[in-house]
């Protein structure tokens, strides 16, 4: 079986095409930008004819770039429908790569029709699609979201085991045949091996998975521990704020990479600290339901009651079955659950990981919520709440928090973002997660080895991290962009 060429058969047909265009493309920004920064020369100058002259030439420069950017697209969605109707032995790498991530394709255009039909109803979400950063943003993270869905959940796009090491395939470059392949198995390894003869391609899919799985919902955690302390430091003010606001100085007051290599070194997890940290931070979801439902039913006590057994009872569950796990070396104080209601158990070396972040990132949010209650709670609709009666933690959560969504958002995003560097500086430190983890961080640090001779096993996974930190960041600086229109 021969190897596999990037762009195939359908590269053959459209490559100078391609080249071209490109060509004429990277000119046209390149003139678009000096057209640009000739008009701010000429606003700094304060010449009309120069600026009039200078932004003339801009926007002919934008308007020009236009056209063989249009033609660029046209000519990667031509490629992209060539591929799909070649033979899988001349689509090339980039064509089987493309064929691969069908369903995320499919997922994404799905997603942005919905979107874009009914943006005026998504609010603040919605007019993402009014700015080009946001959407493109938006794309970059929604593509790894799907991705780690549909392998995660699906396994439909991994092509081998991340895990297996193949005979024979230790350090081959992209498009390798496999050696001895069975019928059943896919052909090549379409980026191909690392220094332990494993699938690089299926390695960074799945790696995709553990970031995708960790970042956001320990932000999160991170969030909902922020806010229910960051309201009432904020509101009520007193020793209770001083008190909260110490805590949060005296950990920040530690760099954030070294509470990280703290909090998951050997030592540290063998003491059971992060067991027991994580007995404390996972029922703050569960108090702060409680309290977000009883503040808005709690003069209607025939639907307050039932939702808040059904909140209790549900997730106090989910609670013990999340921090109860016999097998781990320091169980937690509540490894109470009975094995047949243990339905699953989290990983001791993803809660650690997990515990870290949601630790390191809640007293930043804490001091956000807190600046931001104490700029809106003088505000007229809070006054008019307190004058209707309402319960402070009613103002608090119905009141305030809705009204500061837009900061939060976009903090959010950027700070899932900072959560992925962190889980991809401790995969390369080899600390956290196990080493045969296909986390970005680690198979970057695997990769490293050998990178003056191989590059693909550390390119790959490094260029997966850099467009979701990217996609995040685009994402947050078109919210933040639609924010300031509201």
């Amino acid at each position: 079986m021969e190897p596999l060429t990037w762009f195939g058969v359908p590269g053959d047909i459209l490559g100078w095409p391609f080249y071209i265009v490109t060509a004429v493309f990277l000119l046209s920004v390149v003139v678009s930008l000096l057209g640009y920064f000739g008009g701010v020369a000429a606003a700094i100058v304060g010449a009309d004819g120069p600026k009039a002259s200078s932004n003339a030439l801009s926007s002919r420069a934008i308007w020009f770039a236009r056209f063989p950017g249009s033609l660029l697209v046209l000519l990667v969605l031509a490629y992209c429908c060539l591929a799909l109707i070649q033979p899988i032995q001349d689509r090339g790498i980039a064509g089987n790569i493309f064929v691969q991530f069908g369903p995320v394709w499919v997922a994404m255009i799905v997603v942005f029709a919905l979107a874009i039909g009914f943006k005026s109803r998504l609010g603040l979400f919605g007019k993402i699609f009014d700015s080009t950063v946001g959407m493109i943003g938006f794309a970059m993270v929604i593509f790894w979201v799907f991705t780690a869905f549909f392998s995660g959940i699906f396994d439909w796009i991994v092509t081998h085991d991340s895990l297996s090491q193949v005979s024979g395939m230790k350090n081959k470059i992209p498009g390798t045949p496999l050696k001895g392949a069975e019928e059943g198995d896919y052909p090549w390894y379409l980026l191909g091996g690392d220094n332990l003869a494993r699938d690089v391609f299926s390695r960074m899919v799945n790696g995709s998975t553990i970031v995708i799985t960790i970042a956001p919902l320990a932000t999160f955690f991170g969030y909902i521990v922020g806010i229910t302390l960051g309201l009432p430091a904020g509101y009520f003010g007193g020793r209770l704020d001083t008190f909260l606001s110490f805590l949060a100085n005296l950990i920040l007051a530690f760099p954030v990479i070294l509470l990280f290599y703290l909090l998951v070194t050997p030592e540290i997890v063998q003491t059971g600290i992060p067991n027991y940290m994580a007995a404390v931070f996972f029922i703050f979801p569960l108090i702060f339901l409680t309290v977000l439902l009883n503040s808005r039913y709690h003069v209607l006590p025939a639907i307050r009651t039932p939702l808040i057994a059904v909140v209790v009872i549900l997730g106090g569950w989910f609670y013990l079955m999340t921090v109860s796990d016999m097998d781990r070396p320091q169980p937690t104080l509540v490894d109470i659950l009975p094995e047949s209601l243990d339905w699953f158990d989290v990983p001791g070396g993803v809660l650690v990981v997990f515990i870290a972040v949601v630790f390191v990132n809640s007293p930043t949010i804490f001091r956000i919520m807190r600046g931001l209650t104490l700029d809106v709670k003088n505000r007229d609709y809070v006054s008019a709440a307190q004058t209707r009666g309402e319960t402070p933690w009613y103002i608090m959560l119905w009141e305030i928090l809705p009204n500061v969504r837009g900061p939060l958002i976009v903090d959010f995003c950027l700070r899932i973002g900072y959560a992925t560097i962190l889980l991809g500086t401790l995969g390369f430190f080899g600390l956290g997660l196990p080493p045969e983890s296909p986390d970005w961080g680690s198979t970057i640090n695997t990769g490293r080895k050998l990178l003056s001779v191989y590059l693909h096993p550390a390119v790959t996974p490094s260029l997966a991290l850099l467009s979701l930190v990217l996609g995040l960041n685009l994402l947050a600086d078109g919210l933040r962009e639609q924010s300031l229109k509201d």
